[in-house]
């Protein structure tokens, strides 16, 4: 008999957390639907809930995130092909994702489908973050490719279909497809205009005027997405351009466009998407918008995307806090559970606190989008949607890295292992970085709010907001007349990430003041607002733990 095996009995590990319905488990994502979306169906998110947060599906993301993705620049005897092959678990991942309508399917809905498929984001990024790259820059293309009738016309349909087809083929060819963005090249980063990709002008078909695209671009996701939108520099200036993989009839249909993919990315997380440095060689593009207006043209989609980040950012949070709490309820030391432990209480219902005005900002902007995109010119919703895009990117996205380290700690050293992906916890926290580096990182967040206080009459907009929470409580009020002043007198910009922080943090607790129980709003303000803590597990010995704890631990509600 082998030895190891009799030296000693395994015990006092928790079980992993699994074969649960993700909305069922999830009190303040419920609770945030029936308030923000009273009208909403939910039964489309429970059956999304109890798929992603099943057995299977973590098989699939662990399997996925092992076995990356693997670039054939070339095929056996030669020829360049330009091909990134994926293990079959990212194409059940991804096909979950388009079946479930995560994609562009809300742009042919009705009101509230934007914010139902927010709740489905961030349930499915509970299961697998990294898929839904694709998935995000799918749903965001819709309002830049308007700009062309042609190709929204062809294009937008497959756009939405629910039926994943991972064939490298034309995108004729398919009942759903996915797109992609490419605009950061390597001596420019987030100064897009700085380019020096080039297009010059080919003619027109049927699709509008085209172009040829020559250049290269530093970092551009899913490569094997059927189409692209990019930035490249043509007779007018900075432009958006449609690139397809592969070329329409009349075009040299049949033929892939002349897109090289030279590498992947080997980056910190992230690691069943392809992240790719790409060239064009005279790639054939179509024109969206105007010559010269490519920037607002693809930040038309960017806003979207960044309002995904925001989403994604507070399911992994949710993902984190739900397999801290599981972990602390099972483990046993110094004679009780660790979620009974004075100390790790104190921590645990802190970070229930972040996650819920995590889960609350995020879903109050993706309101703001379903309200302006199916409701119509809605002014008050137009200046939130413009003010809180920058605002949920900054900070729900700034406090998840610093989030996921804590909540991998209450784990102890069973949370920093690996163990061939069976190690969630440490695949969150390499994750949570790239959401706050990924369509614009901090500053360029915080430099887009100033511009958006430029834009608007933004203070009216927040009084508004925040009518409803006045005089709740007396650190709220503080709070809320410096984000105001601020606003009306002028923030310099080296202290605009200040703004985005204070205009964050009061929105957050207006919401929890809104939707959440008392416990929760009053912890909030006494914490966030009061004593400014930095760190977690520092809330006040008045504040009421264990309501808050009962509230975010991961069991369904009957």
């Amino acid at each position: 008999m082998n030895a190891a095996v009799t030296t000693h009995e395994v015990f006092n590990q928790a079980e992993p957390l699994a074969d649960v319905n993700l909305l069922r488990i999830n009190r303040p994502l419920a609770d945030a639907l029936r308030v923000l979306a009273p009208g909403l169906e939910t039964a489309r998110l429970d059956a999304l809930g109890a798929e992603v947060g099943s057995a299977a599906m973590q098989r699939h993301a662990r399997l996925a995130n092992e076995h990356g993705p693997v670039l054939h620049a070339h095929d056996l005897v030669g020829r360049r092909i330009d091909q990134v092959e994926f293990h079959p678990s990212y194409h059940a991942l991804l096909g979950s994702a388009l079946r479930h309508g995560l994609h562009g399917t809300p742009w042919a809905g009705g009101p509230l489908a934007h914010v139902e498929r927010a709740a489905g984001f961030m349930l499915f990024t509970e299961a697998e973050p990294s898929v839904l790259c694709p998935v995000s820059m799918t749903y965001a293309v819709t309002p830049a490719l308007r700009a062309n009738a042609a190709l929204q016309a062809e294009w937008g349909p497959r756009l939405a279909g629910r039926e994943y087809d991972e064939r490298f083929v034309p995108g004729s060819r398919k009942r759903a497809v996915t797109m992609g963005m490419g605009m950061t090249e390597k001596q420019g980063g987030s100064d897009v205009r700085a380019n020096t990709t080039r297009a010059t002008f080919d003619g027109e078909d049927g699709w509008g005027r085209r172009y040829r695209v020559t250049g290269h671009k530093w970092f551009m996701s899913a490569p094997m997405c059927d189409a692209f939108l990019v930035l490249a520099q043509a007779p007018g200036g900075l432009s958006c351009f449609f690139l397809p993989r592969w070329l329409p009839d009349g075009c040299g249909n049949g033929t892939v466009n002349t897109l090289f993919v030279q590498r992947l990315k080997h980056k910190l997380g992230n690691q069943a998407n392809a992240s790719s440095e790409v060239e064009f060689l005279k790639a054939a593009a179509w024109l969206v918008g105007e010559e010269g207006r490519g920037v607002p043209q693809i930040l038309a989609m960017g806003a979207l995307t960044r309002l995904d980040c925001a989403l994604g950012t507070a399911g992994l949070m949710r993902q984190a806090l739900s397999i801290a709490l599981h972990h602390t309820a099972q483990r046993h030391a110094f004679g009780k559970p660790l979620v009974a432990q004075p100390l790790m209480k104190n921590v645990l219902a802190d970070l229930a606190l972040e996650s819920e005005a995590a889960t609350l900002l995020a879903l109050r902007l993706a309101l703001a989008v379903d309200r302006t995109e199916t409701g119509g010119a809605d002014a008050h919703e137009q200046v939130m949607r413009r003010v809180l895009t920058p605002v949920a990117k900054f900070w729900v996205c700034k406090r998840g890295s610093y989030f996921a380290q804590e909540a991998m700690e209450c784990l102890g050293g069973n949370g920093y292992v690996e163990a061939a992906g069976e190690g969630v916890m440490a695949r969150i926290y390499r994750e949570m970085p790239v959401n706050s580096i990924w369509e614009g990182a901090g500053n360029i967040m915080a430099l887009d709010l100033q511009r958006a206080l430029r834009g608007a009459d933004v203070a009216p907009a927040l009084e508004h907001e925040l009518r409803d929470a006045r005089g709740a409580h007396a650190a709220l009020d503080r709070a809320a007349a410096r984000v105001l002043a601020a606003i009306g007198g002028g923030v310099p910009e080296a202290q605009s990430r200040i703004l985005a922080r204070d205009t964050a943090l009061v929105l957050q607790a207006a919401l929890l003041r809104r939707i959440s129980p008392p416990a929760v709003f009053e912890a909030f303000c006494a914490s966030r607002l009061a004593a400014s803590s930095d760190v977690f597990g520092a809330l006040d010995e008045r504040a009421d733990l264990d309501p808050i704890i009962e509230r975010a631990i991961p069991v369904e509600l009957a």
